[in-house]
């Protein structure tokens, strides 16, 4: 039964992975937002595994309140931005696709790598999936830096928090549901304040390229 586990851990890990790599070979924001919400339902998803197979019954709500807050409350804001400002892409990024992939793949390794220590301690079944949740962190932290549309940013800032809040799930065997509840606040005030900058950019430049912003240094 703990293998099972341990594999059905690692399988969903890998797949919040692979949707947080949709930002760097993808440009279309609809594809950011199916991303997105695919990414938080599996997350949801393995909240809910690990309270199915550790008894912790307090990771179903933390798992439901992941599908209905980030699976689909925020994706249909997240389309009504995309509906705004749907002849905006990610053209032209700082890094281009090739070197993101690159990149994103070393960040993983990285990511492994500085979590080695801690799986070699850990005889929590769910140790594996923490580098991959890792590897999202890092990942996330890179589209947010590297690409210029802000609401690409605001995406990555999302996935960045799914991947802190893997991280959280799979190294403490599940969380406390008042420190859950007070993470999902902050998460959401962060996207409300960052709607209403992407707004105030769009109104004001026409554009949602953050790269505007510097017209404001002269």
């Amino acid at each position: 039964m703990e293998s099972l586990f341990a594999q059905l851990v690692v399988l969903e890990s890998s797949l919040v992975l692979i949707f947080g790599l949709v930002l760097l070979w993808r440009r279309r924001v609809p594809a950011y937002v199916s991303a997105f919400t695919w990414q938080s339902l599996v997350l949801g998803a393995v909240a809910l595994t690990v309270g199915w197979f550790g008894r912790e019954r307090e990771l179903y709500f933390i798992g439901g309140l992941l599908v209905l807050v980030k699976g689909v409350a925020i994706p249909r804001l997240l389309g009504r931005m995309e509906r705004r400002f749907a002849s905006e892409r990610e053209i032209a990024p700082y890094v281009n696709t090739a070197t993101s992939l690159l990149v994103a793949g070393l960040l993983v390794l990285f990511g492994y790598a500085i979590m080695r220590p801690v799986v070699a301690a850990s005889d929590l079944p769910t140790r594996a999936g923490m580098p991959l949740a890792m590897g999202l962190v890092l990942v996330s932290l890179f589209v947010v830096v590297s690409r210029k549309k802000a609401l690409t940013q605001v995406v990555g800032f999302l996935m960045l928090e799914n991947g802190i809040a893997l991280l959280a799930i799979l190294g403490t065997y599940g969380i406390p549901l008042i420190v859950e509840l007070g993470v999902f606040l902050d998460a959401l005030m962060g996207f409300l304040v960052m709607q209403i900058f992407v707004y105030r950019i769009h109104s004001t430049f026409e554009t949602i390229d953050v790269d505007q912003l510097d017209r404001l240094r002269h």
